[in-house]
């Protein structure tokens, strides 16, 4: 089952996986292949395009996310 989030302004794939993941290892080909076409929009992606973004798999370990802002 795939979660869609919707892009942001200047959001890339990675971007989208960092922030949906917490990592990009494992994912960012698993986001491609769930979205036909969405490579065809280029390295930044419109804002408000909706992505599904499968369920990653443990295969790769998840990073811990530090917030700077706080």
């Amino acid at each position: 089952m795939a979660n869609p989030v919707r892009t942001q302004q200047n959001d890339s794939v990675d971007a989208l996986c960092w922030r949906h993941y917490g990592r990009t290892a494992g994912v960012t080909e698993a986001v491609l292949t769930a979205n036909p076409g969405l490579a065809d929009h280029g390295p930044v992606l419109p804002q408000g395009l909706v992505v599904n973004m499968p369920e990653a798999q443990a295969s790769a370990p998840q990073r811990q996310m530090v917030n700077l802002w706080n």
